[in-house]
């Protein structure tokens, strides 16, 4: 089996190994992989963070030894916290990455990818446990951010994908779509019961689970539609202030921690 990591800015992942297949999920920077299939100009790939899978151009592939992989793997993750900043080569050229980026093996001032390293002196977090408000706080960051399906970053993101990168940069790993998350933790019976960082999950006329956000006080919902944005919350679902209408049907609100 094959290992990569992403070593520029975003790998768009795809449904299917052609460019005009929908893109369902982003790797970004410092994010690991194994290659569970490989063709002529693609290769089909797992996400090590959370077990996605999909399929990647293959002249986006940068390959990793499995040794590599596994020091990867067991290494305290750090992430880029600004909104965008960039890493510097030796030779001064600037490869730019987003919020959520990973900085592979960093020591404060490098990070690695094979035996390269750039140079970094951004914000950043590593990866440890931290407190619903931090979840909140992080979720803030990506606040009118455009929807975009499959999307992980400020430049573009879709519901699941704000809640699993707030989530992640606070050291609480959930998986990438909504019908996944849905699976953890306890049920809550009412909004009144909620906190904020807790997540509420929307369904559609067949009950299929299409929707996610992040609940904020006084009853409020950060969640991405159209973009991230902040509406309220109602036992009926979200009230777009704009529209003047409910645009999701609430299923539950799911406490993760």
């Amino acid at each position: 089996m094959n290992y990569g990591i992403a070593h520029i800015s975003i790998i768009p992942m795809r449904e299917e190994a052609d460019d005009r297949a929908e893109m369902v999920n982003q790797i970004l920077f410092g994010e690991h992989y194994k290659v569970i299939e490989k063709r002529a100009k693609w290769l089909k790939v797992r996400l090590n963070h959370d077990a996605y899978e999909g399929w990647i151009c293959r002249k986006q592939h940068l390959e990793i030894t499995k040794s590599h992989f596994l020091r990867l793997s067991q290494e305290t993750e750090h992430y880029n916290y600004n909104l965008i900043d960039a890493l510097m080569t030796a030779n001064g050229e600037m490869i730019p990455i987003g919020l959520g980026s990973c900085l592979p093996l960093y020591d404060g001032k490098h990070c690695q990818v094979n035996s390269v390293k750039f140079q970094f002196e951004g914000g950043h977090k590593p990866s440890l446990i931290h407190t619903k408000k931090d979840i909140v706080d992080t979720g803030f960051m990506y606040l009118h951010a455009p929807y975009l399906w499959g999307g992980r970053t400020p430049m573009g993101i879709d519901c699941s994908g704000l809640t699993q990168m707030a989530y992640r940069l606070n050291g609480r790993a959930i998986p990438r779509d909504a019908s996944q998350q849905i699976e953890l933790g306890s049920t809550l019976s009412f909004i009144e019961e909620a906190e904020p960082g807790d997540l509420a999950f929307f369904d559609d006329a067949e009950g299929a689970i299409v929707h996610v956000g992040i609940i904020l006080e006084n009853n409020q919902i950060l969640h991405a539609s159209g973009k991230v944005r902040i509406d309220s919350i109602d036992q009926q679902g979200i009230f777009n202030k704009d529209l003047g209408e409910h645009t999701h049907k609430l299923r539950l609100i799911k406490q993760l921690f």
